[in-house]
């Protein structure tokens, strides 16, 4: 059973950082390119950052250059952890963070992903 599970949100102030991971686990996610993805209230899911198999290479959307960094771990104990380190949050950046996973290479749409966690909320405060 594929399972993608995220932790790390909660409520921070403006300037601060937060550190989501997401653990992977059911399928050889080694050879599936990872993202984040996040919705904000009354918005579309949109794509924020990926990173390929094995590690290879990493996209960002426009918003959080510079601020964010996607990384990966290799599997221990059949388990696949992704990270989304957020620096310099702002106010805008408050939504539920998706960790997704798809075979393609530097996707950045919600289709193009097979695999979702069930979101875990980041609040920033003004």
């Amino acid at each position: 059973q594929v399972q993608l599970v995220e932790s790390g949100g909660g409520l921070v102030q403006a300037g601060g950082s937060l550190r989501l991971s997401c653990a992977a686990s059911g399928r050889t996610f080694s050879s599936y390119a990872m993202a984040w993805f996040r919705q904000a209230l009354g918005k579309e899911r949109e794509f924020v950052a990926g990173i390929g198999w094995s590690g290879s290479g990493t996209w960002y959307a426009d918003s959080v250059k510079g601020r964010f960094t996607i990384s990966r771990d290799n599997a221990k104990n059949t388990v696949y952890r992704v990270y989304l380190q957020m620096n310099s949050l702002k106010p805008e950046d408050t939504a539920v963070y998706y960790c997704a996973a798809s075979t393609g290479w530097g996707l950045t749409e919600t289709y193009e992903y097979y695999y979702w966690g069930q979101g875990t909320q980041v609040t920033v405060s003004s």
